[in-house]
């Protein structure tokens, strides 16, 4: 016997939402269709979102709006919510729209219980968007991974154990391991 499951495209999944059957307690995405419910936020990685919040803003003051655990939507059937995104500036701050790929400078999501998944479920995700940069902050073994150039669902260019990078969107500024994790 074959299971039969069911797909939800945004608008339905903001539908849910909107009637109640989806609550912000709920802490839930929406991922190819499917409605995944979303890891417990630990200390840890709360106090890194944190840091890293504090550190973007400082860094990049009045060059881009720093999107704290928001939706993005990468297509109809796609709406997950990283853990941070440097946005292009728009007056509205996305008021009137949810972020698109081509919206997006930088995404980061923070990684302990969930590594895996980030690696091998969204990261493909976010490649297939063309979203041109991801960084993975893993708490587990406190590394920077870096991902550039997507290509179909994966990215050409690949760094593990990064001590110290620039954003594509914005070479003048370095940031080390150091300031993301001290």
């Amino acid at each position: 016997m074959q299971l039969i499951t069911r797909k939800f495209n945004v608008n339905e999944y903001h539908k849910m939402a909107e009637t109640g059957i989806l609550t912000p307690e709920d802490r839930v995405e929406l991922i190819k269709g499917e409605i995944i419910a979303m890891s417990p936020i630990g200390r840890k990685h709360a106090a890194t979102v944190n840091r890293l919040n504090q550190l973007l803003c400082q860094k990049f003051y009045n060059k881009v709006i720093v999107s704290v655990q928001n939706s993005i939507r990468l297509d109809n059937y796609s709406e997950p919510q990283p853990d941070i995104v440097l946005l292009k500036p728009r007056s509205d701050f996305y008021e009137s729209k949810i972020p698109e790929p081509e919206d997006i400078y930088l995404l980061i999501e923070v990684a302990d219980s969930t590594i895996k998944y980030d690696q091998d479920v969204k990261l493909p995700l976010y490649a297939e968007s063309k979203i041109s940069e991801v960084w993975i902050v893993n708490l587990n073994n406190k590394t920077l991974e870096v991902y550039r150039q997507p290509q179909n669902k994966t990215y050409v260019e690949q760094k593990k154990n990064v001590q110290s990078i620039s954003p594509i969107a914005f070479p003048e500024t370095t940031l080390t391991i150091n300031d993301i994790f001290s």
